[in-house]
C-alpha cells in the first residue's frame, strides 16, 4: 500500500467553498433547503487511495466526477436520510459506484453523512487477488448501486471510522503511527474488496423512471438555454410536450423536488456563484440577477436572503 500520507479535516460555510475541497474531485454544488450552509469534510488521502467523510447541513444537488483511472464508492451513513443517485433511491442495503471521469449526479438531505472511498484500479485489483475476492470488471463499470452485505457494510464503516479517527483504535498499536496508519488502510480496503466479493449490481432504472429522467434533463436543459428568461412550469410543458402533472411527478421521483423549486434554487445558485467569481464591485448585482431569469428585484433579493442566509451584497463582498 502506499505510505505517504496527508490527512485534514476542512470546515466550509460556503456550498460552493465546500464542493471544492474534496482534492481531485470535479464537483458543482447547489444548496437546496433555506438557511446558512456548514458542511465539515474529513479527508484522509495517499497516492491511488482517498478516504473520506462529508456533513453538510442543508440539502444540496451535487454534480460529481472523480479522477481517471479509479473507482468512488459512497456509503450512506444509516441515520442520514434518503438521497438519489442519478435519480435513483439508494436503499440501506446499498452502495453507490461510479468509475472516474463518469459525471454522476447526488441529491441529498438535510443533515446528511457520506463516506467516501476512492481506489486507483490497479490498486483495487491488487488488493482483490491478494485477499483472493472476484471482482466483475465489466459489470462494476457500468453499475451505479450495489447490493452489499449488512455486516460487511457495517464493518467497513467502523474501519473507515477508524481511519479518520485523530487517534484511531488498533490493539497493540501506538495511535498516530506509521504502523496504526498502514493498518487502517489495510483494514479498510480489505473490508472493500470483502464487500465487492459478494456484492450484486442493481438493476438498471426501469422504462418509466428512464422516462421521467430524460424529461427533467430535457427541462433542465432547456432552462439552461434559455438561463435569462424568467421560465414558468407552462412553458416547460409546453416545450416539452407533457401534462403539468407529468412534470411534477418525473421532477419528485428523479430529483426529489418540484420543477419550480429546482428552477428558483438553480438560478438562485447561479447568481450567487457568479457574485463571488466575478472581481469584486464590477457586476451590479440587479444585472446579474436579470442575467438568471429575475424580473422582480425585491423578490430575488427576499428569496436569496432566504435561501443562503445572507443578502446578495454579502456575497459580492467575498468575491474574488
Amino acid at each position: 500500500m502506499p505510505s505517504q500520507i496527508s490527512s485534514r479535516t476542512v470546515i466550509a460555510h460556503d456550498v460552493d467553498e465546500h464542493a471544492h475541497n474534496l482534492s481531485n474531485w470535479e464537483q458543482s454544488y447547489d444548496q437546496l433547503a433555506a438557511g446558512r450552509f456548514d458542511g465539515v469534510l474529513e479527508e484522509w488521502k495517499t497516492e491511488g487511495l482517498q478516504i473520506f467523510r462529508e456533513r453538510n447541513s442543508h440539502a444540496v444537488r451535487q454534480s460529481c466526477c472523480v479522477w481517471p483511472d479509479a473507482y468512488w464508492f459512497g456509503i450512506e451513513q444509516p441515520v442520514a436520510g434518503s438521497i438519489r443517485m442519478n435519480g435513483r433511491q439508494v436503499r440501506a442495503d446499498m452502495i453507490m459506484t461510479r468509475p472516474g471521469n463518469r459525471e454522476f449526479e447526488l441529491v441529498t438531505p438535510d443533515r446528511h453523512e457520506i463516506l467516501g472511498i476512492v481506489i486507483q484500479r490497479n490498486i483495487l485489483l491488487e488488493e482483490a487477488d491478494r485477499h483472493g475476492c472476484t471482482i466483475a470488471w465489466s459489470a462494476l463499470a457500468n453499475a451505479e448501486l450495489l447490493h452489499v452485505d449488512s455486516d460487511g457494510l457495517q464493518a467497513c464503516r467502523r474501519h473507515i471510522a477508524a481511519l479518520l479517527s485523530p487517534v484511531g483504535q488498533c490493539d497493540d498499536i501506538t495511535p498516530g503511527s506509521e504502523q496504526q496508519r498502514s493498518y487502517s488502510q489495510e483494514q479498510v480496503v480489505a473490508a472493500l474488496v470483502a464487500l465487492l466479493d459478494s456484492s450484486e449490481v442493481e438493476s438498471h432504472a426501469c422504462n418509466s423512471l428512464s422516462r421521467r429522467h430524460h424529461i427533467v434533463t430535457e427541462a433542465r436543459q432547456y432552462a439552461k438555454q434559455n438561463q435569462a428568461e424568467s421560465l414558468t412550469v407552462p412553458m416547460l410543458c409546453a416545450h416539452l410536450h407533457v401534462s403539468r402533472r407529468t412534470l411534477q411527478y418525473c421532477f419528485e421521483d428523479v430529483l426529489g423536488m418540484s420543477p419550480m423549486h429546482y428552477l428558483r434554487s438553480w438560478r438562485l445558485n447561479g447568481v450567487r456563484r457568479q457574485l463571488m467569481q466575478s472581481d469584486r464591485g464590477l457586476q451590479r448585482i440587479g444585472d446579474v440577477a436579470a442575467a438568471w431569469g429575475f424580473t422582480n428585484f425585491s423578490q430575488f433579493s427576499s428569496d436569496y436572503k432566504k435561501l443562503f442566509g445572507s443578502s446578495p451584497s454579502a456575497a459580492q463582498r467575498l468575491s474574488v
